[in-house]
């Protein structure tokens, strides 16, 4: 076996995780903002050197390179995508994407959107948003979604007039292309924000993909996708990349759950800028039918993540005499005060590092010294000095509120889904460190952090396979029963689709698998709900009536409910190589002999200072156990265990923490 190279992108740090047979290896280099294609080849050229090979021979040996970034939701956030020139039907102009929660610019100006009625010349239409200055452009009208016909033939109109050779010609992208599902206003958001980033993403993909190639590596680059699979980039839909890397994340969080045969798993993925949260039920990973997608509803299914502005570089700020947490975050440059890069302003990582919780010579294992004066000037300038407290309790108040901002986030979306003794997987590189407290909050006694839980989500892509994910619109009854034609019909041509992208992918039709998606939606409340099933569902009697109660159970409904498939879905899906954790023998060694020493750790104002053991994590292995309060640090995180806790490593050499254990 070769190796097999995962890399996820977010604000702070590029994450790797390469594997090579039953051994793996994680690093971790700071991301380029200006360049994420730079981060990208630093992280493989870090992993060659964990394994002790070139990086040459790394990419020339390795058998599959899946890479998630966070390229088109920066631009998203940053406004930094393309000028879009939006066609829409007349009347309609005032649904063009506006400004969000948060008052940013809008994703397309006002003169940027023209509405096109029966009779309207399609070429004046278009040239006046290209004189105006239209780097693309986005057609989306009313009723398409039913019928694409008339979205095609403006398209037609379009490129006929300026063909793709022509250098005046521009992108022309379709809302149907995008989705069918109903909703136009969501349709033209889903449609409007993939042109947005659709020109940034195929520039820097396609260099990703270019410096492989010259770099000697044999395959083709796949890219994450928010869906839970990963195709070529030029399979790859803009919008499919947005949120890929923590929705990745679910995917090790149900692999991770598996093991311990939890009916619950909540994740909680705490990184530079943000704390992301999702949950698996059941083994089925959590999923928005319409998703939020900075500020803009979209009517693309993808896996569901939760985000706060709550990561180790959040910002803290004293308000009204009470700390407030993010959502603005250092990022990576200048990143929080103690990386001494030129940030003045106090994040949660300045506050841990004053509490002692930190090594200041040992962050990521010592290849980033952190500066602590530089950390406690900021919480006295900005914390301690208004609030009127001393700089240790302003860094512990800082601590307190973004626990409790993320506890109660955890404790309501265990109440939203129910179940009973979740079981809590913790990652990023912040996340272990408040695991504990999160949990604590949430009512949930039983966390696991994995020995490469600093790069879960580098980690999770390694789970996925290439793929795609087809909906269609459809209308059919499920309950009571209807004809079943037009679903058969949506299913056929959907497979007839992903045959086609499967061969682009390299895989014949007899190596692909197959699901069905269904969106089901409750005639009485309109509710909707996603189902999955084996093809070939619709001529099982059983199996539709196997459907409906579920359909009926999860909406919640009257039991005479008319039910409606809405939405048709076809998965397509191709195993690539992945690596699979294994039972490691009982550690031969002493819990004693994974002393590094003691550290002062600040515990509020009651408790005051007091000195805590510190274990070495590399050196805790399979029935080593310990009890809180202590600190197990490795070379990419740190894991604080309070009093009332215990940690236990396991025999995948997870680290098990419980509370009153």
């Amino acid at each position: 076996m070769g190796y097999t190279i995962d890399i996820d992108t977010g604000g702070t740090f590029t994450d790797g995780f390469f594997a090579h047979g039953e051994e793996f290896r994680t690093v971790k280099v700071p991301t380029t903002p200006h360049d994420l294609t730079s981060c990208f080849l630093d992280c493989i050229r870090a992993g060659a050197d964990a394994f002790g090979v070139p990086a040459a021979r790394l990419l020339r040996e390795a058998e599959v390179v899946r890479f998630s970034n966070t390229i088109g939701t920066n631009a998203i956030i940053e406004r930094t995508g393309a000028k879009v020139g939006l066609i829409v039907t007349r009347g309609c102009e005032t649904l063009a994407p506006a400004t969000d929660a948060e008052g940013k610019a809008p994703l397309v100006a006002p003169d940027m959107v023209l509405g096109l009625g029966d009779g309207d010349d399609v070429l004046e239409t278009a040239q006046t948003l290209i004189d105006r200055g239209a780097h693309c452009l986005v057609v989306a009208l009313h009723g398409a979604d039913a019928d694409p016909a008339a979205e095609r033939a403006v398209r037609a109109a379009i490129k006929a007039e300026y063909p793709r050779d022509y250098l005046g010609s521009v992108p022309v992208f379709l809302s149907t292309d995008v989705t069918r599902r109903s909703g136009y206003q969501e349709r033209i958001n889903s449609a409007v924000l993939n042109a947005y980033i659709h020109g940034k993403l195929t520039r820097l993909l396609y260099k990703a993909g270019e410096d492989l190639r010259r770099s000697d590596f044999p395959g083709q680059l796949l890219i994450g996708h928010n869906n839970g699979a990963a195709a070529r980039v030029a399979k790859t839909r803009a919008i499919n990349t947005y949120n890929s890397g923590p929705a990745a994340g679910l995917l090790g969080a149900r692999e991770i759950g598996a093991l311990y045969g939890a009916e619950l798993v909540v994740s909680g993925d705490m990184g530079g800028t943000s704390f992301d949260i999702g949950f698996v039920r059941a083994g089925e990973t959590s999923h928005a039918l319409r998703p939020d997608v900075e500020g803009f509803r979209c009517s693309l299914p993808m896996l569901a993540i939760r985000a706060l502005g709550a990561g180790g570089g959040s910002i803290a700020t004293a308000t009204g005499g009470t700390v407030q947490v993010g959502p603005r975050s250092a990022g990576a440059l200048p990143g929080p005060a103690c990386f001494d890069l030129g940030g003045t302003e106090p994040t949660v990582t300045d506050a841990n590092l004053v509490l002692g919780l930190l090594d200041p010579e040992y962050f990521l294992g010592g290849h980033k010294r952190l500066n602590a004066a530089k950390a406690a000037a900021a919480l006295e300038s900005r914390i301690a000095g208004p609030l009127g407290v001393p700089v240790e309790e302003a860094a512990w108040r800082v601590r307190a509120a973004v626990d409790a901002g993320m506890g109660r986030a955890t404790r309501h979306l265990c109440e939203e889904v129910g179940g009973r003794d979740p079981l809590m997987v913790v990652y990023g590189g912040a996340g272990p460190l408040h695991a504990c407290a999160v949990a604590e909050a949430a009512g949930i006694r039983r966390i696991v952090v994995t020995p490469f839980s600093a790069v879960f989500s580098a980690y999770s892509s390694s789970l996925m396979d290439v793929g795609h994910l087809y909906h269609t619109r459809v209308s059919t009854t499920l309950r009571p029963a209807g004809d079943m034609a037009e679903l058969a019909a949506a299913l056929d041509d959907m497979r007839a689709r992903a045959e086609r992208d499967m061969r682009g992918e390299g895989f014949a039709a007899e190596q692909v698998h197959w699901a069905v998606e269904l969106i089901v939606q409750s005639g009485t409340s309109g509710a909707e709900t996603r189902l999955t099933t084996a093809p070939g569902f619709h001529r099982d009697l059983q199996a539709l009536e196997e459907l409906s109660r579920q359909a009926a159970a999860a909406l919640g409904g009257d039991v005479e409910d008319d039910l409606i498939v809405t939405t048709a879905g076809l998965f397509a899906s191709a195993p690539v190589p992945h690596f699979r954790l294994r039972p490691v023998p009982v550690a031969s060694t002493r819990v004693e002999d994974a002393a590094r020493g003691r550290r002062s750790v600040y515990l509020g104002p009651q408790a005051g200072r007091v000195t805590v053991p510190v274990f070495d994590r590399a050196k805790l292995g399979h029935g080593h156990a310990l009890q809180g309060a202590c600190i197990v640090e490795s070379e990419q995180t740190t894991v604080y265990v309070p009093a009332g806790w215990s940690a236990a490593v396991d025999r995948f050499d997870n680290l098990v923490l419980e509370m009153g254990a």
